[in-house]
């Protein structure tokens, strides 16, 4: 048997994650942002605007995580972005996520 890195560990608890830390990271791939731009950002992409306790709470377990790491700030907002660990993580839970989609839209295709 295989043992898992810490980082296969990592992408495997990723799955676990909630909606806010998905949006995100979605938000992220897209360059970095500050905490306003990414509620802005997930505003406009999902239509869930994210409150303050939610973003900041997210931000701080995916930081934690090694997902996202904060950048030198120039005046008081705080830019984040995504790592290396946290891009690959997003890639298996999007795809994941694609092959529950494909497989739903087959099956509503037979009801």
């Amino acid at each position: 048997m295989m043992r898992k890195t810490k980082e296969d560990a990592e992408l495997d608890d990723f799955g676990r994650f909630s909606e806010p830390a998905l949006l995100i990271l979605v938000s992220l791939a897209e360059g970095p942002k500050h905490g306003y731009s990414m509620t802005e950002d997930i505003a406009s992409l999902a239509g869930v605007r994210l409150g303050p306790g939610t973003l900041y709470g997210a931000l701080a377990r995916l930081e934690a995580r090694g997902l996202i790491e904060p950048l030198k700030s120039e005046d008081r907002r705080n830019p984040y972005r995504l790592t290396n660990l946290g891009e690959r993580a997003l890639r298996v839970r999007l795809d994941s996520m694609m092959a529950v989609a494909r497989t739903g839209q087959r099956r509503l295709a037979h009801a």
